[in-house]
């Protein structure tokens, strides 16, 4: 496709429907990294004490000391990560109803932009599911 010299000649409704895309995928995108801290405060030091890479963990938080600060706010990153998970999936379900332009290429592109912010948002809710999972069930079955 073209680059459109000219932004202006792009109709109103389109630029609305670009936008729209774009922020979809923004906002998973960052579900996305939102929920990968729950990874690193809870997920990654259980993983690696399970396996029995203590030692690992050890030199790990003594590289990377601010890897501990995850661990100590874990609260507050599930709360933020929780936020923005549904901000995400708000931004999912609005996308979904906003019609694909009507030239094929642009509607195929508009299509796979759909379906690859949904993984992305799926991958997220995982993500976040696993560090829930480490962060606050497995301490109490463990106890």
């Amino acid at each position: 496709m073209e680059k459109l010299s000219n932004p202006g000649m792009i109709p109103e409704p389109l630029r609305k429907e670009i936008k729209g895309i774009r922020q979809t995928k923004l906002a998973s995108v960052l579900s996305l990294f939102t929920s990968s801290g729950t990874l690193i405060c809870c997920t990654l030091p259980a993983l690696l004490v399970g396996i029995g890479a203590g030692a690992a963990m050890s030199s790990l938080v003594s590289h990377v000391p601010q890897l501990v600060w995850f661990s100590e706010h874990k609260v507050e990153v599930f709360i933020f990560a929780t936020a923005m998970l549904i901000l995400s999936g708000l931004m999912q379900w609005h996308a979904k109803s906003l019609p694909c332009p009507a030239d094929p290429q642009l509607a195929e592109t508009c299509m796979a932009t759909r379906k690859a912010s949904l993984r992305i948002y799926v991958a997220s809710v995982l993500i976040f599911l696993i560090g829930g999972f480490f962060a606050f069930i497995a301490p109490l079955i463990i106890q």
